[in-house]
């Protein structure tokens, strides 16, 4: 399985916040630091809070921080929520034409049961066993973590 850019990216700021977790953090700054779109950052975030994962603060001293404590955020909660809309076949989205072999296909429940056991075992992690170490950050250690 591939996770998409969306949720490579979201992975890296949420293990970012849960370095320090009652830190606001702007999605700029978060960008920065993993040298990818802030645009697009600004989307995965606007996700984030709709599922409850961050929470977002307006004006001065806002931002984005984790809605709750590291330790209560799985892992593969996050993935299915960021992965949401993304049909690991075609024949998982209601948006594709039907697959031909539909009414006698026998992958089709062995990959639902993969994908479910992927997601089980991602949330046997949580943030707080991902959380990236502050020092990390420090001025003049960052690089670009754009995907290969």
């Amino acid at each position: 399985m591939r996770l998409t850019y969306f949720t490579d990216f979201g992975l890296r700021a949420l293990m970012r916040m849960a370095s320090e977790p009652d830190r606001s953090f702007s999605t700029a700054e978060l960008a920065a630091e993993f040298g990818i779109s802030r645009n697009h950052l600004i989307k995965v975030m606007q996700r984030l809070a709709r599922g409850g994962i961050i929470a977002t603060r307006r004006g001065s001293g806002g931002g984005v921080l984790l809605a709750r404590g590291p330790a209560e955020i799985r892992v593969g909660d996050v993935v299915r929520l960021l992965e949401e809309g993304q049909a690991m076949v075609s024949c998982f989205s209601p948006r594709e034409a039907g697959c031909t072999l539909t009414h006698c296909c026998r992958l089709r429940h062995r990959l639902r049961a993969a994908e479910a056991a992927f997601l089980a075992e991602l949330n046997r992690s949580s943030l707080a066993d991902l959380a990236l170490a502050p020092e990390a950050f420090a001025a003049g250690s960052q690089r670009p973590l754009e995907p290969a």
